[in-house]
């Protein structure tokens, strides 16, 4: 089931659009404005964000710059009243991937969604790069500085979840729900110990640490 989150102040259109996403088949999260949603982006995983941009304290395109800039790659459907060239332009530049003007037809809204779906899992399923990191999803082959690491399948699914949330904090939360499929709590020390037997294949002889542990969180990979 695909998760959409939905960030949107108007709060009669929030659940209406929650409650048409969630009949279609999307598991939703919703936020009322930008700090919030910002940081739900940050915090979980999604497979695309519909993302209003007048929005309070932080706007859509504060939030959609944020992310960008934070090495997040989830597909953006912006939506706004503001339906002029400059305006479509400036949120394709900040880096949104598809624009929708109010008001709409929700069926235009789904049929869009389903585009930036499909567009998203054909670019996901090529490489995923960190400064001389690549990861090739295709032929399941990583290479760290010209030099192939041979990981386990449970090892490749744990980088590439990193990779995705490059520049980001992954939380112990998250790894166990999208990785590992169960609750973090259930795993005691597991995804520690698997985060160390990364860590240590993907150590260069420089030193230089490309995974970071947040104490108390969880972890982050940084070019």
């Amino acid at each position: 089931m695909p998760r959409v989150l939905l960030i949107e102040d108007e709060h009669k259109l929030r659940r209406s659009l929650e409650r048409g996403l969630q009949a279609a088949g999307y598991e939703v999260a919703a936020a009322a404005s930008g700090e919030a949603g910002h940081e739900l982006a940050t915090r979980e995983s999604f497979d695309c964000l519909v993302l209003d941009l007048l929005l309070p304290g932080r706007d859509g395109l504060q939030v959609l710059a944020d992310l960008r800039r934070a090495g997040n790659t989830t597909p953006v459907l912006i939506l706004t009243a503001r339906d002029t060239v400059e305006d479509r332009v400036l949120g394709l530049d900040a880096g949104g991937d598809d624009y929708l003007v109010k008001p709409f037809a929700f069926a235009e809204l789904l049929a869009r969604l389903r585009a930036l779906l499909r567009r998203g899992r054909t670019e996901r399923e090529t490489m995923l790069r960190a400064g001389d990191l690549e990861m090739d999803l295709l032929r399941r082959r990583v290479v760290r500085g010209g030099v192939e690491v041979p990981l386990t399948q449970r090892e490749f699914e744990l980088l590439e979840y990193l990779l995705r949330h490059k520049n980001a904090v992954v939380t112990r939360d998250m790894l166990g729900r999208d990785v590992w499929k169960e609750p973090a709590h259930a795993l005691t020390n597991v995804i520690d110990v698997y985060v160390n037997f990364l860590r240590r294949k993907m150590e260069r002889a420089d030193g230089q640490p490309l995974i970071h542990t947040i104490r108390g969180v969880g972890y982050s990979l940084r070019e």
